[in-house]
């Protein structure tokens, strides 16, 4: 009896150490987990898509177990219904042919529809409009507000870098990003290094028949959604991508973004603005305005006008004819009409440079001329420029050289600042 008492001591001493001894191990390793999370946020190209979601939930798990203070943003995401990614080789298939009948495309719309996920409605898509209220009740020095509607993994360093200079401008702003690829573990772990820090961004499935509803855009929607209407030569992403910043404006007020900007002041001072790509240098009057960058209250007359062209002369072979095009054929009819109060900025607000020359902006200096001018134009980026359109068409394959404009202006406006060059 004595023995087995004495037996029963020992190994309760030896089992305290052991004790403490896995729970350091454990401690290590979820700090192990972290920094890759972290590192690995910056090159999750490197993941698959099925590999993200599982590593994911098992460092949740593992933080679950040892941490009582997961927030509310990570338990929704272990228990909320998985969105599947639309993998690159599906989004390259909603590609509308080239060189067909209108009855053909339709056609072909029709039988692709199942694989439109934008579509698709679950118990996710519905919680959209309480979701979108929910993340922005918390007080927000500005709304923002973007869309992705490609797969997450083309999500790469230059938009990264747009949303660092947007939290650089706007420590205390609110982005949502309106996008079901984005909306997933994926999507979190891009995020991941700015949430770390405090910022406030969230990607939000979007359900087009709520965003849409009792507006312009409704019957639409409807109609395009049974497969009678073409979408046209241009993929219908693009167009819906059109709509829906208008309507997300309409509906709850803010500031809309391409992904291709490098924000440099804050938008604060900004109301009911939208900017204007070239004006005549005779005149001063906006020869073309563009929608990638939009500032409206919540139910802007406007914004309901834009939907009403949209809906009504939407062509979807025409290139920018229901974005930059649209936006400035309405302008255009009620500039001179009351009740409408809003403001042109001039290019320099926010395309201070046009797509043919942006080429020059990625350039390193290659003599005391090109240096010369590289300072001249950063000084004139800091007077009345709000933000640098990149023209992401244009400008998607060069590379961001040491010194150049775009470089210095990276360098200046991120946060994490990481691979600005290699990008």
């Amino acid at each position: 009896m004595v023995k087995n008492m004495f037996d029963y001591q020992v190994l309760s001493r030896v089992k305290v150490p052991i004790f403490f001894r896995y729970t350091l191990v454990a401690m290590i390793f979820v700090i192990y987990i972290d920094s890759i999370i972290y590192k690995r946020s910056f090159h999750y190209y490197e993941f698959t898509n099925d590999e993200i979601p599982k590593f994911l939930n098992s460092h949740e798990r593992i933080q679950g177990q040892l941490r009582s203070s997961i927030g509310e943003n990570m338990h929704l995401r272990l228990i909320k219904e998985e969105i599947q990614e639309v993998e690159d080789e599906n989004y390259k298939s909603l590609v509308p042919p080239l060189r067909v009948t209108e009855r053909e495309r339709i056609a072909w719309f029709r039988e692709n529809m199942p694989k439109f996920h934008i579509f698709k409605s679950n118990n996710l898509t519905q919680l959209f409009h309480s979701r979108v209220v929910e993340f922005f009740d918390g007080g927000c020095e500005a709304k923002f507000f973007m869309t992705w509607i490609s797969p997450a993994g083309s999500f790469g360093r230059r938009e990264f870098f747009a949303l660092e200079s947007l939290f650089k401008a706007h420590p205390n702003g609110c982005l949502m990003i309106l996008s079901r690829s984005l909306d997933s573990g994926r999507g979190y772990m891009i995020f991941k290094p700015l949430l770390d820090k405090g910022f406030r961004v969230n990607a939000v499935t979007p359900e087009l028949a709520i965003l849409f509803k009792n507006t312009p855009g409704e019957a639409w929607f409807e109609e395009m959604k049974s497969g009678n209407k073409d979408p046209g030569e241009i993929p219908l992403a693009q167009n819906l991508s059109n709509l829906m910043r208008l309507a997300i404006l309409y509906k709850y007020g803010g500031v809309y973004l391409d992904t291709d900007f490098i924000v440099l002041k804050s938008f604060t001072g900004l109301k009911n603005s939208i900017g204007a790509q070239s004006m005549d240098v005779g005149s001063k009057s906006w020869t073309r305005l563009n929608n990638a960058a939009l500032i409206f209250d919540v139910y802007h007359p406007l914004l309901l006008k834009f939907m009403q062209e949209f809906a009504l002369t939407f062509d979807g072979s025409k290139w920018g004819h229901n974005g930059p095009y649209l936006v400035s054929r309405v302008v255009e009819t009620i500039r001179d009409k009351p009740g409408y109060n809003f403001t042109v900025l001039q290019p320099m607000a926010f395309y201070p440079v046009d797509w043919i020359k942006i080429g020059r902006f990625f350039k390193k200096p290659e003599n005391g001329g090109d240096s010369k001018w590289v300072q001249t134009k950063l000084l004139q980026l800091s007077g009345k420029t709000y933000g640098v359109h990149l023209w992401k068409k244009q400008t998607r394959n060069l590379r961001i050289e040491e010194g150049s404009v775009m470089g210095r202006l990276i360098s200046e406006h991120c946060l994490i600042c990481q691979h600005i060059y290699s990008s």
